[in-house]
């Protein structure tokens, strides 16, 4: 299974149109997004997805009732965190690092994505791989990443989608 991940999308609509090509490009069997999508106006990119997408709600993501409706077309939104076994790996989607540290000592998962500090980071804890794919929006760090995840091997690689010219 592959699995395209992305965050901190900040309605940067050139850099979303990227992402989503290179996930539909890449044949991802799923895409989960991180959070700070922000406004519903940037459903219109997303739609153009060739896969299911899985999305929790971040810091600045605003019109939460608009989006859940518009995101029942093209796959699921959640508040804070998403949890789910695919393809036999625990996997927890969220936002804000809350509690990182404490979930990996649980061990109790075998990838945590995380998104919020804008910085693209993979390491490993136990038997924990923990994710954040970076800023797809580019604005904060000027690079704009998101990343491919592969199960259940689970290699990992982040992709720098180029130059954000907003």
């Amino acid at each position: 299974m592959l699995i395209g991940i992305l965050s901190d999308t900040h309605d940067n609509l050139p850099q979303i149109r990227k992402a989503v090509d290179f996930f539909n490009k890449s044949q991802v069997d799923l895409i989960l997004h991180a959070g700070d999508i922000v406004a519903p106006f940037t459903i219109k990119e997303f739609k153009r997805l060739k896969s299911r997408m899985v999305i929790v709600f971040g810091n600045n993501d605003g019109e939460k009732n608009m989006w859940r409706q518009l995101v029942k077309d093209i796959g699921e939104i959640y508040d804070n965190f998403y949890g789910a076994t695919l393809e036999g790996k625990r996997v927890l989607l969220m936002h804000e690092p809350w509690q990182l540290e404490a979930l990996i000592a649980s061990q109790k998962f075998d990838i945590i994505i995380h998104g919020h500090t804008h910085n693209g980071e993979t390491h490993n804890s136990g038997r924990t791989l923990v994710i954040n794919p970076g800023e797809c929006c580019g604005w904060v760090t000027g690079k704009s990443t998101v990343g491919l995840l592969e199960l259940p091997s689970k290699k990992f690689e982040i992709t720098d989608l180029g130059e954000n010219k907003c």
